[in-house]
Protein backbone atom coordinates (compact mmCIF):
# COMPACT_ATOMS: atom_id res chain seq x y z
CA UNK A 1 0.00 0.00 0.00
CA UNK A 2 1.23 3.35 -0.96
CA UNK A 3 2.00 6.02 1.52
CA UNK A 4 0.57 9.62 1.33
CA UNK A 5 4.14 10.47 0.71
CA UNK A 6 3.97 8.28 -2.23
CA UNK A 7 0.92 9.58 -3.57
CA UNK A 8 2.24 13.16 -4.34
CA UNK A 9 -0.64 14.41 -3.46
CA UNK A 10 -1.13 18.15 -3.40
CA UNK A 11 -4.71 18.08 -2.53
CA UNK A 12 -7.49 16.28 -1.13
CA UNK A 13 -7.65 12.66 -2.50
CA UNK A 14 -9.80 12.44 -5.28
CA UNK A 15 -11.94 8.95 -6.69
CA UNK A 16 -9.66 9.12 -9.40
CA UNK A 17 -6.58 9.25 -7.24
CA UNK A 18 -8.02 6.08 -5.68
CA UNK A 19 -8.38 4.22 -8.75
CA UNK A 20 -5.34 4.87 -9.92
CA UNK A 21 -3.05 3.96 -6.46
CA UNK A 22 -5.21 0.83 -5.75
CA UNK A 23 -5.12 -0.53 -9.30
CA UNK A 24 -8.54 -0.43 -10.27
CA UNK A 25 -10.89 1.52 -12.58
CA UNK A 26 -13.22 4.73 -11.12
CA UNK A 27 -16.02 2.26 -11.92
CA UNK A 28 -14.87 -0.10 -8.71
CA UNK A 29 -13.95 2.44 -6.62
CA UNK A 30 -17.67 3.62 -7.16
CA UNK A 31 -19.05 0.27 -6.24
CA UNK A 32 -17.17 0.06 -2.86
CA UNK A 33 -18.11 3.42 -1.62
CA UNK A 34 -21.70 2.68 -2.76
CA UNK A 35 -21.54 -1.12 -0.77
CA UNK A 36 -22.28 -2.61 -4.02
CA UNK A 37 -21.50 -6.76 -3.80
CA UNK A 38 -20.43 -6.42 -7.37
CA UNK A 39 -16.73 -6.23 -6.08
CA UNK A 40 -14.44 -8.87 -4.97
CA UNK A 41 -13.63 -8.82 -0.90
CA UNK A 42 -10.23 -8.15 -1.41
CA UNK A 43 -10.47 -5.46 -4.02
CA UNK A 44 -12.87 -4.05 -1.36
CA UNK A 45 -10.66 -4.17 1.23
CA UNK A 46 -7.76 -2.53 -0.85
CA UNK A 47 -9.76 0.00 -1.52
CA UNK A 48 -11.09 0.97 1.92
CA UNK A 49 -7.90 0.97 3.27
CA UNK A 50 -6.45 3.27 0.76
CA UNK A 51 -9.37 5.98 1.38
CA UNK A 52 -9.25 5.46 5.61
CA UNK A 53 -5.35 6.24 5.28
CA UNK A 54 -5.14 8.90 2.45
CA UNK A 55 -8.85 10.55 4.52
CA UNK A 56 -10.78 10.36 1.73
CA UNK A 57 -14.54 11.39 2.15
CA UNK A 58 -16.61 10.47 -1.27
CA UNK A 59 -18.23 13.78 -2.68
CA UNK A 60 -21.84 13.19 -2.81
CA UNK A 61 -21.71 13.47 -6.92
CA UNK A 62 -19.17 10.76 -6.66
CA UNK A 63 -22.03 7.97 -5.43
CA UNK A 64 -23.41 8.12 -9.29
CA UNK A 65 -20.14 8.73 -10.80
CA UNK A 66 -19.39 5.01 -13.22
CA UNK A 67 -21.99 3.74 -11.57
CA UNK A 68 -24.85 4.92 -12.57
CA UNK A 69 -27.43 2.28 -11.69
CA UNK A 70 -30.03 2.03 -8.13
CA UNK A 71 -29.83 -1.09 -6.19
CA UNK A 72 -33.10 -1.74 -7.48
CA UNK A 73 -33.78 -4.71 -9.23
CA UNK A 74 -37.30 -5.04 -11.14
CA UNK A 75 -39.97 -7.68 -11.67
CA UNK A 76 -42.17 -6.96 -14.43
CA UNK A 77 -44.99 -9.15 -15.15
CA UNK A 78 -48.53 -9.22 -16.93
CA UNK A 79 -49.93 -12.68 -15.55
CA UNK A 80 -53.34 -13.36 -14.21
CA UNK A 81 -52.06 -15.81 -11.33
CA UNK A 82 -51.07 -14.40 -7.77
CA UNK A 83 -49.65 -17.06 -6.76
CA UNK A 84 -46.98 -17.79 -9.10
CA UNK A 85 -45.99 -14.06 -9.03
CA UNK A 86 -45.49 -14.09 -5.08
CA UNK A 87 -43.72 -17.43 -5.28
CA UNK A 88 -41.49 -15.47 -8.13
CA UNK A 89 -40.96 -12.40 -5.83
CA UNK A 90 -40.15 -15.12 -2.85
CA UNK A 91 -37.64 -16.38 -4.46
CA UNK A 92 -36.01 -12.82 -5.96
CA UNK A 93 -36.09 -11.62 -2.22
CA UNK A 94 -33.81 -15.07 -1.17
CA UNK A 95 -31.44 -14.18 -3.54
CA UNK A 96 -31.18 -10.43 -3.06
CA UNK A 97 -31.44 -11.22 1.05
CA UNK A 98 -27.89 -9.32 2.19
CA UNK A 99 -26.62 -8.26 -1.10
CA UNK A 100 -27.61 -4.28 -0.70
CA UNK A 101 -30.38 -4.88 -3.29
CA UNK A 102 -33.98 -4.10 -3.25
CA UNK A 103 -37.35 -5.70 -5.66
CA UNK A 104 -39.72 -3.50 -6.50
CA UNK A 105 -42.45 -4.69 -8.86
CA UNK A 106 -44.12 -3.47 -12.38
CA UNK A 107 -47.15 -4.92 -13.09
CA UNK A 108 -48.52 -4.06 -16.65
CA UNK A 109 -50.71 -5.02 -19.19
CA UNK A 110 -49.20 -6.02 -22.41
CA UNK A 111 -52.14 -6.13 -24.35
CA UNK A 112 -51.89 -1.99 -24.48
CA UNK A 113 -50.13 -0.75 -27.42
CA UNK A 114 -48.10 1.76 -24.99
CA UNK A 115 -47.13 -1.26 -22.51
CA UNK A 116 -42.95 -1.17 -23.88
CA UNK A 117 -42.94 2.46 -23.46
CA UNK A 118 -44.52 2.23 -19.55
CA UNK A 119 -41.69 -0.72 -18.77
CA UNK A 120 -39.08 1.58 -20.03
CA UNK A 121 -40.08 4.91 -18.20
CA UNK A 122 -39.90 2.31 -15.11
CA UNK A 123 -36.52 1.32 -16.12
CA UNK A 124 -35.24 4.75 -16.35
CA UNK A 125 -37.19 6.31 -13.64
CA UNK A 126 -36.23 3.71 -11.02
CA UNK A 127 -31.84 3.49 -12.76
CA UNK A 128 -33.20 -0.73 -12.22
CA UNK A 129 -30.13 -2.47 -11.88
CA UNK A 130 -31.64 -5.22 -13.56
CA UNK A 131 -34.94 -6.36 -14.64
CA UNK A 132 -36.51 -10.35 -14.38
CA UNK A 133 -39.15 -10.41 -17.00
CA UNK A 134 -41.91 -13.17 -16.41
CA UNK A 135 -44.40 -14.63 -18.86
CA UNK A 136 -46.28 -13.42 -20.22
CA UNK A 137 -44.10 -10.18 -21.12
CA UNK A 138 -40.52 -12.38 -20.85
CA UNK A 139 -41.97 -13.57 -24.66
CA UNK A 140 -42.14 -10.12 -26.10
CA UNK A 141 -39.06 -9.71 -28.16
CA UNK A 142 -40.06 -5.96 -28.52
CA UNK A 143 -39.41 -5.61 -24.79
CA UNK A 144 -35.95 -7.20 -24.82
CA UNK A 145 -34.79 -5.05 -27.57
CA UNK A 146 -35.93 -1.66 -25.58
CA UNK A 147 -34.37 -2.96 -22.65
CA UNK A 148 -31.32 -3.84 -24.55
CA UNK A 149 -31.47 0.11 -26.11
CA UNK A 150 -31.40 1.48 -22.49
CA UNK A 151 -28.54 -0.22 -21.34
CA UNK A 152 -30.21 -2.29 -18.40
CA UNK A 153 -29.90 -6.31 -17.63
CA UNK A 154 -32.20 -8.25 -17.72
CA UNK A 155 -33.41 -11.70 -17.28
CA UNK A 156 -36.14 -13.60 -19.17
CA UNK A 157 -38.30 -16.58 -18.05
CA UNK A 158 -39.73 -18.35 -20.74
CA UNK A 159 -40.91 -22.11 -21.69
CA UNK A 160 -37.91 -22.08 -24.21
CA UNK A 161 -34.48 -20.14 -24.81
CA UNK A 162 -35.44 -17.16 -26.22
CA UNK A 163 -32.53 -15.20 -26.01
CA UNK A 164 -28.72 -15.12 -24.98
CA UNK A 165 -27.65 -17.49 -22.36
CA UNK A 166 -27.11 -15.04 -19.67
CA UNK A 167 -30.35 -13.57 -20.39
CA UNK A 168 -32.49 -16.91 -19.97
CA UNK A 169 -34.14 -18.90 -17.51
CA UNK A 170 -35.79 -22.19 -19.08
CA UNK A 171 -38.42 -23.82 -17.33
CA UNK A 172 -38.21 -26.96 -19.85
CA UNK A 173 -42.51 -26.80 -19.98
CA UNK A 174 -42.70 -29.34 -22.70
CA UNK A 175 -41.08 -31.96 -20.84
CA UNK A 176 -43.01 -32.17 -18.07
CA UNK A 177 -46.04 -31.93 -19.90
CA UNK A 178 -44.93 -34.98 -21.89
CA UNK A 179 -44.82 -36.56 -18.74
CA UNK A 180 -48.05 -35.87 -17.61
CA UNK A 181 -49.25 -37.49 -20.17
CA UNK A 182 -47.15 -40.88 -19.77
CA UNK A 183 -48.59 -41.09 -16.62
CA UNK A 184 -52.37 -40.74 -17.57
CA UNK A 185 -51.97 -43.09 -20.56
CA UNK A 186 -50.32 -45.58 -17.95
CA UNK A 187 -52.92 -45.13 -15.73
CA UNK A 188 -55.27 -46.67 -18.97
CA UNK A 189 -56.90 -42.98 -19.37
CA UNK A 190 -57.73 -43.02 -23.36
CA UNK A 191 -60.60 -40.60 -23.76
CA UNK A 192 -58.58 -37.14 -21.98
CA UNK A 193 -59.56 -34.02 -22.20
CA UNK A 194 -57.04 -30.95 -22.36
CA UNK A 195 -57.75 -27.46 -20.89
CA UNK A 196 -55.48 -25.27 -22.17
CA UNK A 197 -54.03 -21.23 -21.28
CA UNK A 198 -54.32 -18.59 -23.67
CA UNK A 199 -52.84 -19.14 -27.20
CA UNK A 200 -50.73 -15.73 -27.33
CA UNK A 201 -48.83 -17.29 -24.18
CA UNK A 202 -45.46 -19.25 -25.10
CA UNK A 203 -46.43 -21.42 -21.95
CA UNK A 204 -49.45 -22.39 -23.72
CA UNK A 205 -47.74 -23.89 -26.89
CA UNK A 206 -44.98 -25.56 -24.79
CA UNK A 207 -47.34 -27.07 -22.06
CA UNK A 208 -50.32 -27.84 -24.23
CA UNK A 209 -48.02 -29.17 -27.24
CA UNK A 210 -46.06 -31.24 -24.69
CA UNK A 211 -49.14 -33.00 -23.78
CA UNK A 212 -50.68 -33.76 -27.11
CA UNK A 213 -47.09 -35.08 -28.22
CA UNK A 214 -46.87 -37.68 -25.21
CA UNK A 215 -50.08 -38.94 -26.12
CA UNK A 216 -49.52 -38.80 -29.59
CA UNK A 217 -46.27 -41.02 -28.92
CA UNK A 218 -48.49 -43.36 -27.00
CA UNK A 219 -51.08 -43.91 -29.49
CA UNK A 220 -53.93 -41.16 -28.86
CA UNK A 221 -54.76 -38.23 -31.10
CA UNK A 222 -56.55 -36.15 -29.41
CA UNK A 223 -59.65 -34.84 -31.26
CA UNK A 224 -59.73 -30.56 -31.49
CA UNK A 225 -63.33 -30.83 -29.58
CA UNK A 226 -61.66 -32.09 -27.10
CA UNK A 227 -59.08 -29.08 -26.34
CA UNK A 228 -60.19 -25.55 -24.66
CA UNK A 229 -57.84 -22.55 -24.67
CA UNK A 230 -58.83 -20.81 -21.58
CA UNK A 231 -57.17 -18.29 -19.37
CA UNK A 232 -55.45 -19.47 -16.41
CA UNK A 233 -58.31 -18.63 -14.19
CA UNK A 234 -60.45 -20.39 -12.07
CA UNK A 235 -63.65 -19.35 -14.20
CA UNK A 236 -61.88 -20.33 -17.66
CA UNK A 237 -61.02 -23.91 -15.79
CA UNK A 238 -65.18 -24.00 -14.74
CA UNK A 239 -66.07 -23.20 -18.71
CA UNK A 240 -63.37 -25.21 -19.67
CA UNK A 241 -64.64 -28.21 -18.35
CA UNK A 242 -68.18 -27.62 -18.43
CA UNK A 243 -67.73 -27.72 -22.09
CA UNK A 244 -65.09 -31.37 -22.11
CA UNK A 245 -67.47 -32.90 -19.72
CA UNK A 246 -70.65 -32.36 -22.27
CA UNK A 247 -68.75 -34.30 -24.49
CA UNK A 248 -70.32 -38.22 -25.66
CA UNK A 249 -68.05 -39.80 -24.52
CA UNK A 250 -67.38 -37.79 -22.00
CA UNK A 251 -63.86 -37.38 -20.82
CA UNK A 252 -62.29 -39.86 -18.10
CA UNK A 253 -59.47 -37.43 -17.05
CA UNK A 254 -58.36 -33.64 -17.87
CA UNK A 255 -55.22 -32.14 -18.32
CA UNK A 256 -55.47 -28.60 -16.88
CA UNK A 257 -52.33 -26.18 -17.72
CA UNK A 258 -52.47 -24.91 -14.27
CA UNK A 259 -53.58 -25.46 -11.14
CA UNK A 260 -56.08 -22.62 -11.02
CA UNK A 261 -57.93 -23.73 -14.37
CA UNK A 262 -57.62 -27.42 -12.43
CA UNK A 263 -59.67 -26.07 -8.87
CA UNK A 264 -61.98 -25.07 -11.80
CA UNK A 265 -62.66 -28.48 -12.92
CA UNK A 266 -63.67 -29.82 -9.59
CA UNK A 267 -66.13 -27.11 -9.47
CA UNK A 268 -67.88 -28.15 -12.53
CA UNK A 269 -67.32 -31.79 -12.11
CA UNK A 270 -68.93 -31.43 -8.67
CA UNK A 271 -72.11 -29.45 -10.30
CA UNK A 272 -72.85 -32.91 -12.66
CA UNK A 273 -72.06 -35.00 -9.61
CA UNK A 274 -69.03 -36.62 -10.67
CA UNK A 275 -66.49 -37.99 -8.38
CA UNK A 276 -62.43 -37.13 -8.59
CA UNK A 277 -60.72 -39.49 -9.25
CA UNK A 278 -63.59 -41.99 -9.10
CA UNK A 279 -65.11 -40.98 -12.42
CA UNK A 280 -62.52 -38.15 -13.68
CA UNK A 281 -58.91 -38.09 -12.56
CA UNK A 282 -58.01 -34.57 -13.22
CA UNK A 283 -53.75 -32.99 -13.46
CA UNK A 284 -52.95 -29.57 -12.62
CA UNK A 285 -49.57 -27.53 -13.60
CA UNK A 286 -47.23 -25.66 -11.09
CA UNK A 287 -47.72 -26.95 -7.67
CA UNK A 288 -49.03 -24.16 -5.66
CA UNK A 289 -50.22 -23.65 -2.45
CA UNK A 290 -53.93 -24.67 -3.63
CA UNK A 291 -53.31 -27.89 -4.97
CA UNK A 292 -52.56 -29.66 -1.84
CA UNK A 293 -55.46 -27.75 -0.33
CA UNK A 294 -58.08 -29.65 -3.10
CA UNK A 295 -59.86 -32.18 -2.04
CA UNK A 296 -59.04 -35.01 -3.16
CA UNK A 297 -55.20 -33.17 -3.04
CA UNK A 298 -54.23 -32.56 -6.80
CA UNK A 299 -52.09 -34.37 -8.88
CA UNK A 300 -50.09 -31.68 -10.60
CA UNK A 301 -46.72 -31.08 -11.99
CA UNK A 302 -44.57 -29.23 -9.68
CA UNK A 303 -43.03 -25.80 -11.14
CA UNK A 304 -40.01 -24.81 -9.17
CA UNK A 305 -41.06 -21.38 -9.46
CA UNK A 306 -39.27 -19.91 -6.50
CA UNK A 307 -36.40 -21.25 -7.89
CA UNK A 308 -36.66 -19.46 -10.91
CA UNK A 309 -36.80 -16.35 -9.33
CA UNK A 310 -33.99 -16.89 -7.45
CA UNK A 311 -31.77 -17.80 -9.94
CA UNK A 312 -32.92 -14.93 -12.11
CA UNK A 313 -31.77 -12.46 -8.73
CA UNK A 314 -28.25 -13.91 -9.03
CA UNK A 315 -27.90 -13.63 -12.52
CA UNK A 316 -28.23 -10.39 -12.46
CA UNK A 317 -26.17 -9.80 -9.10
CA UNK A 318 -23.49 -12.06 -11.31
CA UNK A 319 -20.67 -9.84 -12.73
CA UNK A 320 -21.11 -12.02 -16.16
CA UNK A 321 -24.04 -10.73 -16.75
CA UNK A 322 -22.54 -7.61 -18.30
CA UNK A 323 -20.87 -10.12 -20.60
CA UNK A 324 -23.36 -12.56 -22.62
CA UNK A 325 -20.22 -13.99 -24.61
CA UNK A 326 -19.09 -15.58 -20.81
CA UNK A 327 -22.28 -17.63 -20.81
CA UNK A 328 -22.46 -20.50 -22.59
CA UNK A 329 -25.60 -22.23 -21.32
CA UNK A 330 -28.80 -20.57 -20.17
CA UNK A 331 -30.02 -21.97 -16.74
CA UNK A 332 -32.63 -24.77 -16.25
CA UNK A 333 -35.38 -26.02 -13.92
CA UNK A 334 -36.89 -29.24 -14.48
CA UNK A 335 -40.69 -29.40 -13.16
CA UNK A 336 -41.18 -33.16 -11.98
CA UNK A 337 -45.17 -34.50 -11.85
CA UNK A 338 -46.30 -34.98 -8.60
CA UNK A 339 -48.71 -37.58 -7.55
CA UNK A 340 -51.42 -37.20 -5.16
CA UNK A 341 -55.40 -38.15 -4.86
CA UNK A 342 -57.36 -36.94 -7.70
CA UNK A 343 -55.90 -39.77 -10.22
CA UNK A 344 -56.65 -43.34 -10.53
CA UNK A 345 -57.43 -45.80 -13.38
CA UNK A 346 -60.39 -45.13 -15.06
CA UNK A 347 -63.57 -47.59 -14.31
CA UNK A 348 -63.99 -50.57 -16.27
CA UNK A 349 -66.43 -50.35 -19.47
Amino acid sequence: MPSPEDTALTGKATINDIARLTGVSKKTVSRVINNSPLVHPETREKVLALMKQLGYTPDPQARGLAFRRSFLIGLVYDNPTAQYIVNMQYGALDALRGSGYELVVHPCDSSKEDYIDGVRRFVQQQKLHGVILIPRVSEDEQLAAALRETGVRYVRIASIPLDAAAHMVVTQDRQASNEAANYLESLGHRTIGLITGPRRYRSTIERGGGFLAGLQARGIELPPEYIFEGGYTFDSGVTGAEYLLAKSPRPTAIFACNDEMAAGVYKAAMRRGLSIPGDLSVVGFDDSPLAAQLWPALTTIHSPTRDVGRQAAQMLLAEEAADSQTVAEPRTVRPQLVVRDSTQRPKAG
